[in-house]
């Protein structure tokens, strides 16, 4: 590539903008040229990001420029949709939506603007030619990717998930159930049957099981740690753990961050990086998919700086060979 992207990130004080920010300062191929923050306008990035120290004399930008290649949303949701109605932005800047605003279909007209659903494992010939991506939820890409081959080989009637998420996932500011003193020795069910990542998981499976949308009944849980999702959906079939094991490694071919595993799996293993890493088991004629990701990173600005690399032609992988904290 002969010159870098340059960058403009919406929301930057948040936890995905942080972690957009220090993925975007180490990568050959980007170059940020604000962080638009207005509460922190004038203050150095490591003012709020104090891990920041010492790799960026970069502040935070009250003004936002034109003069940019990609712009980055990390606003709350519902956010960006009011963002895209009061400030102009050039029709040539592409837009990268880390919010929920533009992921279903019946979303992602916005003007002039068309969004692509963001999740590469399935639409990455549709990223490299978009202009505009909406990244999908954290939760939706566990659960997704640990059901898509089977979507695609027509086997999904009723699929029954948990999944359980870190603290980050409720985001940077404080709530009741965010505090330590909450978090600390405790877990909850939130948002039963009811979780806001279900009609994209619908519309991705559906994209790929033509003939019917399966059913998926999810129950997220709120963990007493920091960072990751863990998943683990129930389905029924005759197929063969082996045939199935074989569908996934077919279906996975060819994409990098998403791994089959032949032994039980962790979460440390992909926290702090850009994998999902998947292990199936099968007892009677019940399969369970374990999906395991880094709600930040593949399931948030990862997958944002993965998309990127699509859009702009790069290896999908540039800038995203991390190291997962093993202890």
């Amino acid at each position: 590539m002969d010159k870098k992207i340059r960058i403009g990130i919406i929301g930057g004080a948040g936890y995905t903008g942080g972690e957009l920010i220090r993925l975007l300062l180490v990568h050959p191929f980007a170059s940020i040229a604000f962080v638009h923050s207005k509460s922190n306008a004038g203050n150095p990035l490591h003012h709020v990001h104090h891990d920041l120290l010492g790799s960026t004399d970069l502040l935070f930008s009250g003004e936002i420029s034109n003069n940019i290649d990609l712009l980055f949303l990390c606003l709350g949701h519902g956010e960006s949709t009011k963002f895209l109605k009061e400030n102009t932005i050039d029709a040539g800047i592409k837009i990268i939506d880390l919010a929920n605003d533009f992921r279903l279909n019946k979303d992602a007209i916005q003007g002039d603007r068309t969004f692509v659903y963001g999740l590469p494992e399935i639409n990455q010939d549709k990223i490299a030619i978009a202009k505009n991506v909406a990244n999908p939820g954290c939760f939706a890409t566990a659960i997704q990717l640990g059901l898509l081959p089977m979507a695609k080989a027509g086997l999904l009637q009723e699929v029954y998930a948990t999944g359980i998420t870190g603290s980050t996932g409720a985001g940077q500011s404080l709530s009741a159930t965010s505090h330590f003193s909450w978090r600390a020795n405790n877990i909850q069910a939130y948002k039963t049957l009811t979780h806001q990542h279900v009609a994209e998981i619908h519309q991705s499976l559906h994209q790929l099981q033509h003939d019917e949308q399966p059913a998926v009944h999810f129950v997220p849980w709120r963990g007493d740690f920091t960072r990751g999702i863990f998943v683990s959906s129930t389905i029924s079939t005759d197929q063969s753990l082996e045939t199935i094991q074989a569908l996934y490694k077919e279906f996975y071919q060819g994409h990098p961050f998403t791994i089959i595993a032949d032994k039980p799996i962790a979460l440390k293993q992909v926290v702090n990086t850009n994998k999902c890493v998947i292990y199936i088991e099968k007892e009677g004629n019940k399969i369970v998919v374990h999906s395991a990701i880094d709600n930040l990173l593949k399931g948030a600005s990862g997958q944002a700086v993965q998309n990127m690399n699509i859009l702009f032609g790069l290896d999908q992988t540039i800038g995203l060979n991390l190291k997962a904290s093993a202890f």
